[in-house]
């Protein structure tokens, strides 16, 4: 059975989902806050998650941000907002779809069955670990040598990037304009600069480096 996290603060809507999900096939289970589904969905075997914006202690887009700093999984937004602007945020942050309250139980079983046939049937795990270090993608941290390495917000952002496409070239303009913007995409002193940063706080020898190897006049790789 497909299992479904319920990101629901209204009690009774939660318990309405959670039952009509399971009488529908799905595993279907609920948390009310947002460091709750941060943490189901880092540590059980979620894949689907049925997103409430409005919670009480954190906002919605903000889950789907640090859930897509790991996951592919799909994410059905349920919310009360209808402005076109909070539909485009939740979606630029990496949502697969955006259904307004109030809403028909037959039209989010609807979503769910297109959101069923596109789920990843490879495990992606929250965590990463490599010879020398580990990453959290969900946690957004870095451990070495069993302390936690402090990164700034764009060293992180790019080894986000570079370690979700693990093994694979991450070109300079990939890089660029997905951490900086498009204004930024030929700015590529900036990734020299920061590339050279995190082989300082990563690398056992930045000089000789095991994980982030440049592909010279292409852009970047990360081997763990």
């Amino acid at each position: 059975m497909t299992r479904v996290l319920i990101v629901e603060d209204e009690a009774q809507i939660a318990r309405a989902m959670q039952i009509t999900l399971q009488a529908h096939g799905y595993q279907a289970f609920s948390v009310g806050t947002g460091a709750d589904a941060l943490v189901a969905v880092a540590k059980e075997a979620v894949e689907i998650v049925v997103l409430d914006l409005g919670l009480p202690d954190m906002d919605g887009v903000e889950i789907i941000r640090r859930i897509r700093g790991w996951s592919s999984m799909p994410i059905i937004v349920l919310s009360a907002r209808h402005a076109s602007e909070d539909k485009v945020e939740a979606l630029d942050a990496g949502a697969d779809d955006y259904v307004t309250k109030p809403f028909g139980l037959d039209e989010l079983l609807a979503r769910l069955r297109v959101a069923s046939r596109r789920l990843v049937t490879s495990h992606e795990e929250p965590t990463l670990a490599t010879a020398d270090f580990m990453v959290d993608l969900a946690g957004k941290k870095i451990i070495k040598d069993g302390a936690e390495v402090r990164l700034t917000p764009t060293e992180w952002n790019i080894l986000e990037l570079l370690v979700r496409n693990k093994g694979k070239l991450v070109t300079q303009q990939q890089l660029l304009t997905q951490v900086w913007g498009q204004a930024y995409a030929k700015e590529t002193q900036y990734l020299r600069v920061y590339i050279a940063q995190l082989r300082r706080k990563l690398e056992r020898d930045p000089a000789v480096p095991r994980h982030l190897h440049t592909e010279a006049g292409m852009g970047y790789r990360f081997d763990p």
